[in-house]
């Protein structure tokens, strides 16, 4: 198993940037494609970048393209989600996952076999 730990949200204004980061421990981070997903309140947990074990993909949901990026640090163990352009509905608990598979990558929630804790962001208007 993996541990990841988030960090980085918090209350910002809509227009706003925040970073926001997952340290990795436990295993090889480098062998694992990542992702980001959130969950807003009375919503379901959705998928919001992925990024692959080698950092040469990049995928994400519609709603934050151009406004977010996912990227990776492998030799700090590190996955980071870079997040401009804030919007009031971008308000969730953010959660970074890693693959159940090594040098793999599958869009499916269940195929991400560790998960972190998450971190709130709050985007006011």
């Amino acid at each position: 198993q993996v541990q990841l730990v988030e960090s980085g949200g918090g209350l910002v204004q809509a227009g706003d940037s925040l970073r926001l980061s997952c340290a990795a421990s436990g295993r090889t981070f480098s062998s694992y494609s990542m992702a980001w997903f959130r969950q807003s309140p009375g919503k379901r947990r959705e998928f919001v970048a992925a990024i692959h074990w080698n950092a040469l993909d990049t995928y994400y949901a519609d709603f934050v393209k151009g406004r977010f990026t996912i990227s990776r640090d492998n030799a700090k163990n590190m996955l980071y989600l870079q997040m401009n352009a804030l919007k009031p509905e971008d308000t969730a608990v953010y959660f970074c996952a890693a693959q159940r598979r090594t040098s793999y990558y599958s869009p499916l929630e269940a195929d991400f076999g560790s998960w972190g804790q998450g971190t709130h962001v709050t985007v006011s208007s």
